[in-house]
């Protein structure tokens, strides 16, 4: 695919940077450092073109904290100016890097998401007799700089661009060399991309007929046993000689009939079930954010904005009777 260029130019492009903006700001309205950005407005928009004009990045001021969604994981949240920079960046970046993703990845993508590939899951279920269901090891640690580096290259060869995004890498390291932070959205492109040429080598080398993969989550789909046993040793060798990445020990091989763990669901080719940790996590957030509502410290609406997405992501499962207890339980409508 013939490599991109000229694309620093829109990047700093003022009009560019306002509608990063307009995308970083997007429920965040209310946090001090957004409310001095945009009292300042047209002098930080100027401050970040001159920053790009002059490749005089101000990056890695990162603020820490962890979250249990559903294990822990440490979130690297970026000040907000970085964040309309990822934005601006991504703006321009990003559909070059749609433009090779394989139909059936998922994370990250306009118009794809997590309630779709559950979809293809289920279609996947009904029409394959055997799954094979693999994850990655620390991920996000395990992303080499290097090898990423590599791959952007091959997709842009603007230097400017490209060095753009080696700053951002440099600003984090879980060693030498190595991690992207969560929770940054040039972490979770970068990501993605990260595992396109491995979506392409599963399609067109190892020729799998059903494929799903959301961020570092896949599953493999065929006719025979046999034939994903050996699937396995090759992806395993793959992802550890082209992108220095390492399986998960808890693989599984099994009928479709019997259900299949993807992405907080149990999927099988009648069903979509929650499973029993995403069960555990809903009316675990549901308490906490019940009782920030009881304690006065949110409103209604920002109670209602909170449960929104908690209650939708049991929507696509058949979990009516689930939230019908909630509701004796609780006494709340969902």
């Amino acid at each position: 695919m013939k490599r991109m260029g000229n694309l620093y130019p829109e990047i700093k492009d003022p009009d560019n940077l306002r509608q990063a903006f307009l995308k970083a700001v997007r429920g965040k309205r209310n946090r001090p450092d957004v409310r001095a950005f945009a009292g300042d407005f047209e002098s930080q928009i100027r401050n970040l073109h001159d920053q790009l004009d002059q490749m005089t990045l101000d990056v890695g001021h990162y603020r820490f904290f962890h979250v249990w969604d559903p294990k822990q994981r440490m979130i690297c949240a970026a000040s907000f100016p970085e964040r309309v920079l990822h934005h601006a960046l991504m703006n321009i970046c990003g559909p070059a890097l749609e433009r090779i993703s394989v139909f059936d990845s998922y994370a990250c993508r306009k118009g794809k998401g997590l309630h779709k590939a559950i979809l293809r899951t289920k279609a996947f279920a009904r029409k394959y007799p055997w799954y094979l269901k693999l994850d990655i090891r620390k991920y996000f640690d395990s992303i080499d700089h290097g090898i990423l580096m590599k791959l952007l290259e091959k997709r842009f060869k603007d230097k400017n661009v490209l060095e753009i995004f080696s700053q951002i890498f440099n600003t984090y390291h879980t060693r030498p060399g190595k991690g992207l932070p969560i929770g940054n959205l040039v972490s979770q492109y970068m990501a993605n991309f990260y595992l396109s040429g491995f979506d392409h080598w599963i399609k067109e080398t190892l020729r799998i007929p059903g494929y799903i993969r959301y961020m570092d989550d896949f599953v493999l789909f065929g006719h025979d046993k046999i034939y994903l046993k050996k699937a396995l040793k090759e992806v395993e060798l793959y992802l550890y000689r082209n992108l220095q990445l390492v399986l998960k020990d808890d693989i599984q091989l099994n009928r479709s009939c019997f259900g299949i763990s993807f992405l907080g669901f149990r999927v099988s080719s009648s069903k979509i079930r929650l499973a029993s940790r995403s069960k555990k996590r809903f009316v675990r957030k549901f308490k906490i954010y019940e009782q920030q509502w009881f304690k006065g410290n949110w409103t209604m609406q920002e109670l209602a904005r909170r449960m929104e997405p908690l209650v939708d992501f049991t929507r696509l499962a058949d979990s009516h009777g689930f939230r019908r207890n909630l509701i004796k339980q609780f006494g709340v409508t969902l």
